[in-house]
């Protein structure tokens, strides 16, 4: 560079300013040569960053450069992840880890009122207003006349009444 700010185009024989940069070589991308505009365009169409590297190389550089240059590593290869450590919210306990999703321990319903309050998936303290409006839902929902005469829904609905009417009678007796 001279002292007034000027560099020179370092294509041989040109004395044009070096205002455009390239690199000097595939191993030396931080170094670069400076050329003027009409230089640097011919320098980059005959660039060939793969040239010289066999087949093998080629695809190993374009592997690595999938991850951004970054080491990787196959699946369960490097660290094995353990479901078994992670506790999954899970209030009806179907995994069987004997965790309720509040954290308390999951049992079975003792009673026969605990298993109704089950069966219409309500939880104490319940009133006779929540219980009433809760079994219509069901009911809409499961009714056999409402489900095409489905024997599941028949079933269903059955065992809805059937908590229905423990429920009820121990709100009101």
């Amino acid at each position: 560079m001279s002292a007034n700010g000027f560099k020179p185009c370092d294509w041989p024989g040109c004395t044009c300013e070096g205002s455009f940069r390239a690199p000097r070589s595939r191993q030396h991308l931080r170094e670069f040569w400076w050329f003027c505009l009409e230089h640097v365009r011919a320098y980059n169409a005959s660039w060939n960053y793969y040239d010289g590297m066999t087949e093998a190389e080629v695809e190993a550089d374009i592997r690595f450069d999938t991850v951004w240059q970054r080491p990787s590593w196959r699946l369960g290869g490097f660290a094995t992840y353990r479901f078994e450590s992670v506790r999954v919210g899970d209030g009806f306990a179907f995994f069987n880890d004997g965790q309720a999703t509040d954290g308390r321990e999951a049992k079975p319903a003792a009673t026969a009122e605990e298993q109704a309050l089950l069966i219409l998936d309500l939880r104490p303290p319940v009133t006779v207003a929540v219980v009433k409006a809760r079994y219509k839902e069901l009911v809409k929902r499961h009714h056999p006349d409402a489900n095409g005469g489905d024997k599941a829904s028949e079933e269903r609905f059955k065992e809805i009444s059937a908590a229905y009417r423990t429920v009820m009678n121990c709100l009101t007796a």
